[in-house]
């Protein structure tokens, strides 16, 4: 048999296929199932291949007479036969992708007087250095989320500047609710669905939710079929454990989805397929601007130069309301 699909490039001699929308059934051995075919040859214009169980006749069976147009074509794994010492060479592209790594910096300065006069409360270099780390970190993650992948010129500078794409615009899929519907927990099972299914990523995900999204999850129910009042504590964070037939979800609030104007959105990500590459560590670097006669300061300076990237993009999921983004 010779057919053509829409892909006949992903076929190579040797493989078993099999066709769902084409079924059979012998009532002499009561054997049913799918018709299915071992490949013979295939190029980009059409597959050669043996098919069984297609278009025979049998006393008291019916066995299928063809295969319905547009339906699908499943590539199985390959057969050998006993001689066989070599197949056809597989092999697989790579999509080319790149992201920027942003040079983060935060300068933490303390004068002289500062230091040795007597205050109300105990307020010292480091307590102003851990408020600066947190500020930092802060900005730090609504890049990596939300971030705009760009290169520019300083306008007085001239000197160039990086800036790294967030993960939110990294991701493969997307899960919309439609406006005015109500969010229910059959919405939840189908998001589910879409986080788990068709992506090769693993049964565990986090969800990343703004507070509107965190509070319509909150007010469901749950069932046999899906269960919210387990907490689970990883990375020394606190998450909502949702168990669904298709995997677990993890659901954690981010306040960055709230102040970047997404409140009523969140991201599924998979947390074994994202990877951060640092070029330059977080690290801290005392400055003397005494010495050379800047200012009468203490002054340290922290920098990190980082970014995110999602690989396997097709297992995470941006998860948008149409309401809010209408």
């Amino acid at each position: 048999m010779e057919f053509s699909t829409d892909r006949n490039a992903i076929f190579q001699p040797s493989e078993t296929i099999l066709f769902p929308a084409a079924k059979y059934a012998d009532a002499n051995t009561g054997e049913t199932g799918h018709v299915t075919g071992y490949v013979i040859a295939a190029d980009k214009d059409s597959v050669q291949a043996c098919v069984f169980n297609l278009g025979r006749e049998s006393a008291g069976g019916k066995f299928a007479t063809s295969v319905p147009a547009g339906s699908p074509v499943v590539r199985m794994g390959r057969a050998a036969a006993e001689l066989d010492v070599q197949t056809p060479q597989f092999e697989a592209l790579p999509t080319k992708s790149s992201n920027f790594c942003q040079i983060f910096k935060m300068q933490v300065e303390q004068s002289i007087l500062q230091r040795i006069s007597n205050k109300e409360v105990g307020w010292s270099f480091s307590d102003q250095e851990e408020i600066a780390i947190a500020d930092m970190r802060l900005g730090m993650e609504k890049n990596f989320i939300f971030g705009k992948k760009l290169r520019m010129r300083h306008p007085d500078t001239n000197e160039e500047i990086f800036l790294t794409g967030g993960i939110w615009n990294q991701a493969g899929d997307e899960f919309s609710i439609p406006a005015g519907k109500t969010f229910s927990e059959a919405t939840l099972v189908d998001l589910c669905r879409k986080a788990f299914t068709k992506n090769s990523g693993n049964h565990r995900k986090i969800l990343l939710a703004g507070s509107d999204l965190m509070s319509k999850i909150a007010h469901l129910s749950t069932h046999k079929i899906l269960q919210g009042n387990q907490t689970y504590v990883k990375w020394g964070l606190e998450f909502r454990e949702i168990i669904t037939n298709f995997g677990r979800l993890y659901v954690i609030h981010s306040e960055i989805f709230d102040d970047c104007g997404h409140s009523a959105d969140g991201m599924v990500i998979d947390p074994e397929y994202i990877t951060k590459y640092s070029h330059i560590p977080f690290r801290t670097d005392r400055l003397d601007l005494r010495g050379a006669g800047i200012r009468n300061t203490d002054a340290i300076v922290i920098t990190e130069c980082s970014c995110l990237v999602l690989r396997n993009p097709k297992a995470h999921l941006r998860v948008i309301d149409m309401t809010s983004a209408g």
